[in-house]
């Protein structure tokens, strides 16, 4: 398959985009970060409370 034709999404930390990934099949859906690093710097729905 094409990495063209591949889903794409826009980080909500970053606001870079990525691409669809194999381990990712199942999850699709909720995956919100492109990495690990943006996942751990976003912000806590505690910390907003």
């Amino acid at each position: 398959m094409k990495k063209s034709l591949l889903p794409s999404k826009t980080c909500v930390v970053c606001g870079r985009p990525f691409n669809w990934r194999k381990r990712w099949a199942r999850c699709w859906a909720e995956v919100r970060y492109c990495s690990e690093r943006c996942r751990r710097s976003a912000p806590r729905r505690d910390a907003q409370q």
